[in-house]
């Protein structure tokens, strides 16, 4: 990694932490009046179905070699689902999802990364982007290609999870936790931690029902 890639790394890191607290402190007057003021807790829940659940009826192209992967595959686990990016001051909360997948795994958890430049800080290629996960903080969750995740150029997903819950990403890393069956949507904000109490208790009582 040279100087120069750290320096702008750094700078960018920066600028994206002091304007994440700035749109986390001033959500409410930015908010447009046809979606609710995210917050955490904010949970939508429908009737549970069979089969794979709506939520997760669509494809979405793997980072590493953008070959087309159904989400279906992932039905019956408690799935959380972030936009993330490379060049931002919560970059560092790539490796909290990654200790939060390998902790609870085994018991049918599994985080999704779905980078995103829709705030201007994911501007490398998607073999960029995965050389970067990997090597700088070892991410072995499932990751996708960059993915627009707001307004009206936002995936098929993402759209869903917005309709469920009222809310869309403010800014990079926000958090949905969708139940085994897709019946129930939590979303949580940027400046939620992998490792917030709040956050943690929502996957161990997802993960306990089945």
């Amino acid at each position: 990694m040279t100087k120069t890639f750290r320096f702008h790394r750094l700078a960018a890191g920066i600028v994206c932490g002091t304007l994440g607290l700035v749109a986390a402190a001033t959500a409410a007057g930015h908010v447009p009046s046809a979606v609710p003021n995210p917050g955490v807790g904010s949970t939508v829940t429908e009737a549970p179905g069979s089969g794979c659940p709506a939520l997760l009826q669509h494809t979405a192209l793997r980072l590493q070699d953008e070959k087309p992967q159904s989400l279906c595959q992932y039905s019956g686990k408690v799935v959380v689902v972030v936009n993330t990016a490379s060049f931002c001051g919560f970059t560092s909360q790539y490796e909290g999802l990654e200790a939060l997948h390998a902790k609870y795994k085994d018991r049918g958890l599994v985080v999704l990364g779905f980078p995103s430049n829709d705030f201007s800080q994911e501007t490398g290629s998607n073999k960029q982007i995965a050389d970067f996960c990997e090597n700088t903080f070892g991410v072995k969750f499932p990751m996708f290609v960059k993915t627009s995740v707001s307004g009206k150029e936002a995936s098929p997903l993402f759209k869903t999870l917005a309709a469920k819950t009222g809310t869309v990403p403010r800014w990079n890393f926000y958090k949905y936790v969708i139940a085994r069956d897709g019946s129930a949507v939590t979303s949580f904000g940027s400046m939620t931690a992998p490792d917030n109490r709040a956050f943690v208790e929502e996957i161990e009582k997802q993960l306990a029902r089945r």
